[in-house]
């Protein structure tokens, strides 16, 4: 019967003009604004296959994505006084959404980019699950942006010398860049806006045997499939060294910059910016050091800055840093922050008709949306139904089974699609302009259906029933 709701409720939303209409203080828009995203999401999917000379470069890209821009935006921008500015507005909030996105996405690729690790590897499937774990810890401090940039390129050297390796991405973008962030706020977008919303700091830490379960299988299934890709290797030689050192970190003045970057992304939130004022007194009387766009993004524009200026010039080079990877990130995001515009909006008038109530609901319901829309956005909005009429951190505290869910749901199933979460994409980028084959947009989808979706309805069973 919900499957049935869902399906009738979002037929309705794309096809139906009489449904299209906005309920209450909702944004009253046509069903034909939704088309741009989804021709959008099948230009991404499908021009690298049917034309990959063609979607070959960021310019052809560019040139792809600016006419769905421009027409969501002048539409929206057009009907503006019809809806009293609520449109203008809506495309306002994405936009500076998408600026405080892609600055940071692009801050921690440039400071990351300057740290270099080197040493005695071997490509052994051990080594490989070392590094990815390590990647799943890290996405808790540094954010599954920070942890893929930081470890991607060190996993793609030490695995050149095989032959074996279109599958190393694909896992490096399910454990690092995405189902590892789960256990704080800083470990993913979705996470942090319910921080800034009132959901305590520590609140994440309790989802930790959701965490356990789904990294621990999701790695038990990469190590048996990296074992056997081993096992089809030719004898490798032995791998190089940086002065001959067992292990080598260079860049250490970057490490501080990742550190300064995070304190921006902390001081966003009013709570955080009180503690570090010193305000634990609750007598408000020190001053509020509460960061509001745009001084976090100037802070990290400047923090970037700084790494370019301080890292020698041997180290980027060493690690193959490129702008194309970011910029390619860049021109597909502004894209789709712009088009999934209005069908946010219509998600937020007809969600309620979908009648979720129950935790796999809304567990399945957020990470089949976070799936093809951003999984930041899609988390607050079904967050939002969710809480109504009260606020999330209501929610946390009376009903935290549907948050867990909600929670899992978003950081989780960002891994089910290239566009599912920001690093996603690049990481792909990365891997790509280093020589490794990845799966097609079709293909990801078929290796993420098989090895996830079955680890979902696992945990689904254990702890969302």
């Amino acid at each position: 019967m919900l499957a049935y709701r869902m399906f009738a409720g979002a037929i309705g939303v794309l096809f139906l003009p009489e449904v299209a209409r906005a309920a209450g203080d909702g944004l009253d828009l046509p069903v034909w604004t939704a088309l741009p995203f989804i021709i959008l999401l099948l230009a991404i999917a499908l021009l690298p296959l049917l034309a990959p000379h063609l979607w070959h470069t960021n310019r052809n890209r560019a040139l792809i994505t600016a006419p769905f821009v421009a027409l969501i935006a002048g539409y929206l921008i057009w009907i503006g006084p019809a809806t009293n500015g609520r449109s203008v507005a809506e495309l306002e909030h994405r936009l500076k959404e998408y600026g405080s996105f892609i600055i940071l996405l692009a801050a921690l690729y440039v400071v990351s980019g300057g740290i270099t690790i080197t040493g005695r590897f071997r490509p052994t499937p051990f080594t490989n699950a070392g590094f990815l774990t390590a990647g799943a810890l890290l996405a808790n401090l540094i954010g599954t942006t920070g942890a893929s940039m930081l470890l991607i390129r060190p996993v793609l050297q030490i695995n050149r010398p095989r032959r074996h390796t279109g599958h190393l991405p694909l896992f490096f973008i399910f454990l690092v860049s995405n189902l590892g962030g789960l256990l704080t706020p800083l470990g993913d977008p979705p996470l942090f806006l319910g921080f800034l919303q009132g959901v305590p700091f520590e609140w994440t830490l309790r989802l930790w045997p959701h965490w356990l379960l789904v990294n621990g299988v999701v790695l038990v299934i990469f190590l048996i499939w990296d074992v056997l890709a081993w096992r089809r290797e030719e004898p490798l030689p032995p791998p190089e060294a940086t002065a001959g050192s067992a292990f080598r970190v260079q860049g250490w003045v970057n490490v501080p910059l990742l550190g300064a970057i995070l304190l921006l992304v902390l001081f966003q939130a009013p709570h955080m910016a009180r503690l570090a004022a010193g305000a634990l007194d609750h007598t408000f009387a020190c001053p509020d050091l509460t960061l509001h766009f745009p001084m976090p993004e100037i802070g990290m524009l400047a923090v970037a800055g700084l790494s370019l200026l301080l890292t020698p010039g041997s180290l980027r080079a060493a690690n193959d840093f490129s702008w194309a990877p970011i910029a390619e990130v860049a021109i597909l995001f502004i894209g789709i922050f712009v088009t999934m515009t209005p069908v946010l909006a219509m998600l937020q008038v007809h969600g309620p008709a979908f009648g979720i109530a129950e935790p796999w609901q809304f567990f399945w319901i957020t990470g089949a949306l976070s799936s093809f829309l951003d999984n930041a956005p899609t988390y607050l909005t079904i967050g939002t139904l969710a809480a109504s009429p009260h606020d999330l951190a209501w929610l946390a505290h009376h009903r935290p089974s549907v948050l867990a869910a909600i929670s899992c749901g978003a950081v989780f199933m960002g891994a089910n699609t290239y566009i599912g979460n920001g690093p996603n994409f690049m990481v792909k980028a990365i891997a790509d302009e280093a020589g490794y084959r990845t799966p097609s947009f079709f293909g990801y989808l078929i290796y993420s259906g098989l090895i996830l979706l079955p680890t979902f309805a696992l945990i689904t069973g254990l702890f969302f029933r």
